[in-house]
């Protein structure tokens, strides 16, 4: 889809004229056509940010990408993007909300065997996990949380370690690591991380605050990469566990 029909999409949606429930688009960075919800989702948007703004365009330049781990993968989109511009590639998804998973399944279904889809979530240790809709952000699909049950509830959906999930995979590593969990950093990136940064090569996340990008930029202190910034993503280029000689955390690239 053309910039100029994204935005007539938006300014038609803002205008609430009679658009269908669901919009099917072939962007020109997919291999297949993506669905997009337009009556009051957030689909529209994640599609601009992804699509429109390219704002993961400074990964495709990554060599030998084999693996790629997409948390909180929403309806799919950052994984058809990862699916076309590395060939070779597979994937596993990871989304909580079922509504999202929904229309993942939809969007991924064309790629077959290369993307696999978990309904779940990743937090620091594998457990049941309390789903938490409309409640965080500005309430739509892209906002959902997970959080531990409380009162002796017994949760709603799966949650996997990032190790767990590398292991699911069937692989020794992952070499690209795509994160946007709504705050849940605060847990995937606490003391745990330590047991499998290791096995990351890069790494791209959407960082939700000044205490979730204290707790991230201190799990990666044993570790020298490239950062870089692209619209609200923090991307580590070439993680590598720093050697007993002391170098720069990182190298900022402007």
């Amino acid at each position: 889809m053309a910039t100029l029909e994204f935005l007539l999409v938006r300014v038609g949606r803002r205008l609430k004229l009679g658009w269908p429930a669901q919009w099917k688009v072939h962007p020109r960075q997919a291999q297949w056509p993506v669905t997009i919800r337009l009556r009051g989702s957030s689909d529209l948007d994640v599609f601009g940010q992804i699509f429109v703004q390219e704002e993961y365009a400074t990964l495709r330049s990554l060599n030998d990408i084999k693996l790629v781990l997409d948390l909180g993968a929403n309806v799919g989109y950052a994984s058809t993007y990862f699916l076309t511009c590395f060939p070779g590639a597979r994937i596993m998804a990871v989304e909580p909300d079922d509504r999202n998973v929904a229309m993942s399944r939809l969007n991924l279904e064309p790629y077959g065997d290369r993307a696999t889809l978990l309904h779940g979530a990743v937090w620091a240790e594998s457990a049941k996990l309390s789903l938490s809709k409309g409640t965080f952000g500005d309430g739509r699909e892209w906002a959902t949380q997970v959080a531990q049950p409380t009162d002796g509830a017994s949760g709603d959906v799966q949650g996997w370690d990032v190790g767990a999930l590398i292991d699911m995979a069937g692989s020794a590593g992952v070499d690209l690591l795509k994160v946007d969990i709504e705050r849940a950093e605060l847990s995937v990136f606490g003391p745990s991380a330590q047991k499998w940064l290791h096995r990351v090569r890069n790494l791209s996340i959407e960082l939700h605050g000044p205490d979730c990008e204290e707790t991230f930029f201190n799990a990666l202190a044993g570790f020298d990469y490239e950062l870089e910034h692209s619209g609200e993503l923090t991307i580590c280029k070439n993680l590598r566990a720093k050697t007993a000689a002391a170098q720069p955390a990182a190298q900022h690239v402007h």
